[in-house]
């Protein structure tokens, strides 16, 4: 039989699939039942569900939020671990086993320091990237090297794409760099590595078929759906705060969709 693991990385192989991202459990059992073929986690979103903002989320935290994902799906899931919440090659391969036992089948890394508050160096970023990846060998897991660059203010796409190709080298599986949105810059960084590239779905980027017609083979949402269905509950909140009624119930989940995710052996 198949494992999560392998059917993730073949997804990789051809064509362009959708990856959304839940932010708990439910979340991810509501989003498995729609039938996208695979998932993976938000930074932001799965620490507001703590109370939080970006960042200010433990190891130790997360792979108990990754444990409680992979208990209830039987799609892989890609792991957002920032940048594997350590500075040294022992510690991020420290991080991969413990993602690995709670059942990871891809792990991202990040060259953006947020203590430092910069970009690692193309230098060692690509040693990260080399220490993240002899560890996901290991366990077949796919690791995606992701260039925070564009998030942060750094603008210079040549930059970009030359770390992305230094951490293809490095042995990422999957380059990903966040903020990459007209046509233009896809096609250049899809042209400029020679690896499955994964592209955020952000305000004024492509729509999907044409993200797949550039060569896009991943496309992800990271903490946008968190942050619409957070938006969601404003909105109710707020119309039985000043209205007092409750029109938002019929936007809700239809009995059948809550069946469809939960299991219809729920309480009403």
């Amino acid at each position: 039989m198949t494992t999560a693991r392998e059917r993730f990385r073949e997804l990789h192989e051809s064509g362009t699939f959708l990856m959304p991202n839940p932010w708990d459990a439910g979340s991810a059992r509501l989003l498995a039942s729609l039938g996208f073929p695979a998932l993976a986690t938000t930074s932001s979103g799965f620490a507001a569900t703590l109370g939080r903002r970006d960042q200010h989320v433990t190891r130790d935290e997360l792979v108990a939020h990754v444990a409680t994902l992979t208990a209830v799906l039987d799609i892989p899931l890609n792991v957002d671990a920032e940048r594997c919440f350590a500075d040294t090659a022992a510690g991020i391969g420290e991080t991969v086993e413990l993602l690995a036992a709670a059942g990871a089948s891809g792990i991202s890394i990040e060259d953006y320091d947020p203590v430092a508050g910069r970009i690692e160096t193309l230098e060692t970023g690509a040693e990260r990237v080399a220490a993240a990846a002899k560890a996901c060998a290991r366990h077949g897991i796919v690791l995606t090297a992701r260039a925070e660059n564009l998030l942060y203010g750094h603008d210079d796409l040549d930059d970009t794409v030359a770390r992305l190709r230094a951490y293809q080298a490095a042995g990422a599986d999957v380059v990903f760099a966040p903020g990459v949105r007209t046509p233009a810059e896809i096609s250049r960084v899809v042209d400029g590595v020679a690896a499955p590239v994964n592209v955020l779905a952000v305000p004024g980027a492509p729509a999907v078929p044409e993200m797949a017609s550039l060569g896009v083979r991943r496309i992800s949402t990271g903490g946008s759906l968190a942050w619409a269905a957070y938006g969601a509950l404003r909105d109710a909140a707020s119309e039985l705060l000043t209205a007092g009624t409750t029109t938002f119930r019929s936007r809700a989940l239809r009995a059948e969709e809550i069946a469809a995710a939960f299991g219809d052996d729920q309480p009403a």
